[in-house]
């Protein structure tokens, strides 16, 4: 079956380019006519202006969509591959400014160690930026077309910048290769629920820390809502720091490297990120809820009217309650 949707696919698709070949042809034939009539060599130069334009743009999109040929990855650090898998990457590499040899004309691996290192700094300080902003797309906008389209975006970003740093010279294809190796090694890409409770644990950890439940207003009535906000949050940045983190992985692999220990790491170092991040942005979004609550508590209590002459009992409960209640919230505030 596989076979046969492959040589229908090829097929189909080799058809659409003969009829479009034919159709270009066809239109550059008559417009040159219609162009010779008017003056001799105005259909020849057209022509030939329509030949130079078609080819720039088979040129261009083939530069676009082509990708720089790789050495064979080596299976160690002393197979025989390495030393011209290290010349490549050291050809391809961004040379950081930070390096204490920048201009060393042999380049070996201890140059690449360092260099990888300190690119690697630079790559999680900016999936650590990017990952805060989720936390707060994912808490506040959360199951929302714009939370989703914003977390999307923002992991696009994540990964691009993370090629963008470990490369000189991008390509999209070689892009869209790493954006593919990645989505493989995100949970739920190939659903296995015996994996789920690692990914879910971090997440959990995270929001049941002792900043969150110290800070949680309103007693117990609020906390569900609260952690409501929190477990979107810190889900939204865990996968954000999973994403950047297995791309800088792939970006600085030097061996080979089976895909569960990728991931097993990258779990690992995404769930210290997560903790850190959380720890922070905690504190905000709990005051910052908080003030909110307040606020919007106060003004529901002034929308009660007070007691009037020949109001009932009922009236006047309510409203000395309500009285009693903004003096409470005031003074907390």
């Amino acid at each position: 079956m596989k076979r046969k949707a492959t040589i229908f696919v090829y097929t189909a698709l080799f058809a659409v380019i003969l009829i479009l070949v034919v159709f270009v042809v066809n239109q550059l034939s008559a417009a040159a006519e219609l162009l010779h009539a008017l003056h001799p060599y105005a259909g020849a130069l057209f022509l030939l202006f329509s030949t130079v334009i078609i080819l720039s743009a088979l040129f261009t999109g083939f530069n676009l969509f082509s990708a720089p040929k790789t050495p064979v990855l080596p299976e160690d650090e002393n197979a025989k591959q390495m030393a011209a898998y290290v010349s490549y990457l050291t050809k391809r590499l961004p040379v950081h400014p930070m390096h204490p040899e920048p201009s060393k004309a042999q380049k070996d691996q201890r140059w690449l160690r360092t260099n990888l290192k300190l690119l690697d700094i630079d790559s999680m300080n900016m999936t650590r930026q990017i990952a805060t902003k989720n936390f707060f797309v994912g808490a506040f906008a959360q199951n929302t077309s714009y939370g989703t389209t914003t977390s999307l975006f923002n992991n696009f970003k994540v990964l691009w910048n993370v090629y963008r740093i470990h490369n000189r010279q991008q390509h999209l294809r070689e892009f869209i290769d790493l954006v593919r190796s990645v989505y493989d090694c995100l949970p739920l890409s190939d659903f296995k629920k015996e994996d789920i409770p690692e990914h879910i644990k971090p997440i959990i950890q995270s929001s049941f820390s002792n900043t969150l439940s110290s800070l949680l207003p309103g007693g117990n009535l609020l906390t569900p809502f609260f952690l409501n906000l929190f477990l979107a949050g810190s889900t939204n940045t865990y996968l954000t720091c999973l994403a950047g983190i297995i791309a800088t992985r792939h970006c600085q692999t030097t061996t080979r490297e089976e895909k569960k220990e990728i991931i097993r790491q990258s779990m690992f170092e995404a769930s210290f990120m997560l903790k850190e991040i959380v720890r922070e942005c905690n504190p905000i979004l709990s005051v910052t809820i908080s003030k909110a609550v307040k606020k919007a508590g106060l003004e529901s209590l002034d929308t009660i009217q007070p007691p009037s002459t020949g109001s009932g009992m009922a009236q006047d409960i309510v409203s000395h309650l309500a009285s009693s209640l903004k003096h409470i919230l005031k003074d907390n505030g």
